[in-house]
């Protein structure tokens, strides 16, 4: 590895990455809690040997040139990379890395969470109480939606889903139906797991939880078509991808009451404008890209992110690599 190589990291990550990075490089660490405006990603990248970026940065051919023809290694701090080009990273020779694996449990967590705040209303009830309407208890007050021995749906059978499922099964007896090209052998197994068509999960899953990686195939996949197709009384979650389900359409399905209600992790835009109408609805639980925001998810993201450029500059094997 070159000696004190120049690096820019888009954003201050936890000090389990930052302080590798720092004593072995020359960083130039983005101080602001917002991304870099694109202009300013462009200067900063010139001449560096590494960039540790997030989802939020857009890692194209322009931004490879502006870095120059030594920049060596892409240490992306999530587990996605559609914010990478990576056929042009890996046409131009640069490794490119994620994070996998730290933040499975956290994120199955966090689904779970979200599907039994929204199932259980309990946004509107906080609401409730908060504005002063709490007045006794009411028979017929809040009703939401039972979990015990009920049918969740999994799009995206992979260690997040099959994480989730296992909540679900072996916590509230829940039968579980998956989606997914690849078949899971594990998740059929040890949760008597059924792979079933896109069709038949829609319309017999009364929680549907969304797992999958967002490409061409699967962007939108949640449309006004799929969620018509879903109970009356389903919860949808989505810990994944915000496109990955129409968020217009989304809106129009709960406040119709197509569907009971929903959980998101992720929304199209991210983040929502406060004056967005998704935000009116009691039906929708919105929290801001959280999942993985635990401690050791967080400080294990941060090592592997290190790691991942470290070695690039090195010119070894990443540790997670994506190219």
């Amino acid at each position: 590895m070159e000696q004190r190589a120049k690096v820019f990291v888009t954003r201050r990550i936890p000090a389990a990455g930052i302080d590798k990075i720092r004593q072995a490089c020359n960083a130039d660490i983005w101080p602001d809690p917002l991304p870099p405006p694109r202009e300013e990603l462009l200067r900063r990248v010139a001449g560096c040997h590494g960039i540790v970026t997030l989802l939020t940065d857009r890692v194209d051919a322009e931004l490879m040139d502006a870095a120059g023809p030594q920049l060596k290694v892409i240490s992306n701090f999530a587990v996605g990379y559609n914010n990478i080009d990576v056929a042009e990273a890996t046409r131009r020779g640069i490794r490119v890395g994620n994070t996998p694996g730290v933040l499975t449990e956290a994120t199955a967590d966090m689904a779970f969470a979200l599907l039994i705040a929204a199932a259980r209303r309990l946004g509107e009830a906080q609401q409730y109480v908060r504005d002063g309407k709490w007045k006794t208890w009411e028979p017929e007050g809040h009703i939401g939606m039972d979990l015990v021995g009920k049918t969740l749906g999994v799009v995206g059978m992979g260690r997040i889903g099959y994480a989730l499922a296992r909540r679900c099964h072996f916590g509230w007896q829940m039968r579980v139906l998956y989606f997914d090209r690849v078949r899971n052998e594990e998740a059929e197994k040890q949760l008597g797991a059924e792979r079933v068509e896109w069709e038949r999960l829609l319309g017999e899953s009364d929680f549907i939880s969304v797992h999958a990686d967002l490409n061409e195939s699967t962007r939108g996949m949640f449309n006004a078509d799929a969620f018509r197709k879903m109970k009356p009384t389903a919860v949808f979650v989505n810990t994944a991808r915000g496109p990955l389900h129409v968020q217009q359409d989304l809106y129009e399905a709960l406040k119709n009451r197509q569907i009971f209600a929903a959980g998101l992790d992720v929304t199209d835009p991210e983040p929502l404008p406060p004056d967005d109408p998704l935000l009116e609805l009691p039906n929708v639980i919105v929290v801001p890209h959280i999942a993985s925001a635990t401690v050791s998810s967080r400080n294990g993201m941060a090592e592997i992110a290190a790691d991942n450029l470290l070695l690039g500059l090195a010119g070894k094997p990443l540790r997670c690599p994506v190219n």
